[in-house]
Parts: structure tokens; sequence; C-alpha cells
């Protein structure tokens, strides 16, 4: 089931790419965010119409309004801190984690429960995989996209039908991962997905202007079946790790890690980026700067997911796996 999610998620991010090339060529980049406004009101008024009410073990349960708050804050500034040299708001930003930590400790009903994070490994480190993958993944269509566009002088059209390869592939075998990941443990396959991740975001970092078209398709669709492969069984194991009324605080906390890693992703090109290029307009002239931004951002994408293995070192899968033997830690948690 997890894997049809994803697979749905992916084929909406295979056709994005290729109608947005078309879209952007034709009728300029702004039909792109003009064109979503009818597609987000006819799924309102199918989630309003269609969708019947879902259970809801945690019904009755105060809202926690302070801790909401306090997340809201920290997230802001510590994202804001990431364009901004402010050293205030980086301040502010770990002033406000700390006292959300401190008050989502103390109260029966937070809106994050702290708990599953100290007592369940399995839930802590697949959420630090998530964050880990989308900090070194989200970023390689948007330079790809430069890439195609300036140094291989492709039209935003056909810059999008080559980046189409990667998450098409994935939307085909996230099925497949999510049944693999019924059958052997969640974490292992993931795992093994992230590792095999490195190895094509190193290939992207000895990218240069003579490289082929088909090797470039080649390593995107490497790279979007190595994606299937951590994807679905990740989310497999963190919605595998915690109770059923703990699913939604799980689902978001996923979805934070997403995004979240996502917009440091970003934040690592635009800093290389400043770096290399500085405050000019992307020209003929520079086109060698931007290869090799290009190149160093994938080679710091390949140590963050070379960072995993330290998380997930022999020494330290060996305590997980002696942990779980205990009984500690098992399919369902029972946090209470």
């Amino acid at each position: 089931m997890l894997g049809i999610n994803v697979a749905a998620v992916y084929t909406g991010l295979s056709l994005g790419p290729f109608f947005g090339g078309i879209l952007t060529q034709h009728f300029g980049w702004r039909s792109v965010f003009l064109i979503i406004g009818p597609f987000g009101i006819l799924i309102i008024l199918l989630a309003f119409l269609r969708l019947k009410a879902e259970w809801a073990d945690a019904r009755g349960e105060k809202f926690d309004l302070l801790g909401s708050s306090l997340y809201s804050l920290m997230l802001v500034f510590i994202m804001v801190r990431v364009s901004n040299s402010s050293l205030v708001l980086i301040i502010l930003g770990f002033a406000f984690l700390f006292g959300f930590v401190l008050w989502e400790s103390r109260i029966e009903q937070p809106v994050l429960e702290i708990r599953l994070f100290r007592r369940n490994l399995t839930f802590a480190l697949s959420n630090l995989a998530a964050l880990l993958n989308y900090s070194a993944t989200f970023a390689i269509t948007f330079l790809l996209s430069l890439y195609l566009q300036y140094v291989k002088a492709l039209s935003p059209q056909e810059a999008g039908t080559i980046l189409v390869a990667q998450p098409a592939i994935m939307a085909i075998f996230s099925p497949a991962a999510g049944w693999l990941s019924d059958r052997i443990e969640p974490r292992v396959v993931a795992s093994a997905g992230m590792a095999v991740i490195a190895i094509g975001l190193f290939g992207f970092s000895m990218i240069d202007e003579r490289t082929s078209l088909e090797l470039i398709v080649e390593n995107l669709m490497f790279l979007g079946f190595d994606f299937a492969l951590f994807s679905s069984p990740n989310t497999n194991a963190i919605m595998g790790s915690v109770e059923k009324k703990f699913y939604g605080i799980a689902s978001a906390t996923l979805a934070t890690m997403r995004v979240v890693g996502q917009m440091l992703s970003m934040a690592v090109v635009m800093l290389i980026f400043a770096i290399y290029l500085g405050r000019v307009a992307i020209t003929p002239e520079i086109y060698d700067l931007l290869v090799e931004s290009t190149r160093v951002s994938f080679i710091v994408f390949f140590g963050l997911m070379r960072s995993w293995n330290f998380c997930l070192s022999w020494e330290g899968q060996d305590k997980v796996r002696a942990v779980m033997k205990q009984g500690i830690i098992k399919n369902r948690v029972n946090i209470e």
C-alpha cells in the first residue's frame, strides 16, 4: 500500500518536469504556477465530497497550541537563517527548539511525541535517514536543469523530458519495493537503497561539458531505481514502528524531514553557487564555473549519503539487533 502511494507521488513528479518544460517554453515560467490553481480547487472539492471520515484513536485529546507555536517559530527562524547571516536568528531558532523539546517532554498530550525518538530507535534512525536522503537528492533536478539548458543548450521542454527518467523509474519500482519491505526488514532495504544512491551521486560528481546525454539519462534511471528502493521501505519502517494512535504524528514527522531536507538541499547548492559564481547572471563566460559548482554540489551530496554508513556502522547495527532481541523495539512500539 505504501509502495503504491509513493508510486502515485512520483508519477506526479514524472509529469511535472515534462509538462513544466512545455509550459515554460511556450507560455513562460509563470504559467507553471497559474495552472496549479484549478487542480488545487478540484482536489479540495473531491476531498470534501468523496473522502469518508477516518479513524481517530486520539479523538478528544486537547490540541497542543503552545507546542505547535514553538515548533513553527523554531522552523521559521532556523530556515530563514539559511539565507540570512544574522546570528540573532539562529540563536532564536535554537532557543525555540530547546523550549519546544522541554515543553513536549512535560505535557501529557504533546503535538509531537518526543518519547518516540528516545525510546524507538527504528523511528528515530528512519527519520534521520529521510532527512539525509532528501538533503542529498532534492537539488538534483535543479542542478541538472541548469546544466542541460545552459551547458548542453537544450530547450526547457527537452530538459524536462530528460529529467522525467528518474521519477518515472521510481514510480514503476516503488510498489515492488513496498512489497519487498513487507518480506524483508524495511530498515535493511532502505539502508541498501541509500548506499546505492551514493554511487549515483558520485557518478554525477564527474559530470563535465563532454558528458553524453545518454549517460545522464542512464544515471537518472539508476537513481530512480535506488530512490524506489529507499522511499517505500523507509516509510514502511517509520509507520510500522509506532502504534496506530501515533500514525498521524509519524506521517507528519516524516513529511517534516522531507521538507526540511529539501530546503537544506537547496541551501547547500545556493551556498556553493554563491562561492563559485557570485551574484552574476549565467552567461557562456561562466559555464566552466557552473559545471564546477555542479560537481562540487554532487560531491557534498555524496558525502551526506556516506554519512549514513557512519550512523549505521556495523557496531551500531549490532547494538540495534541486540536491543531488538531484548524486545525493547518491536514492529509495534507501545510507548505507554
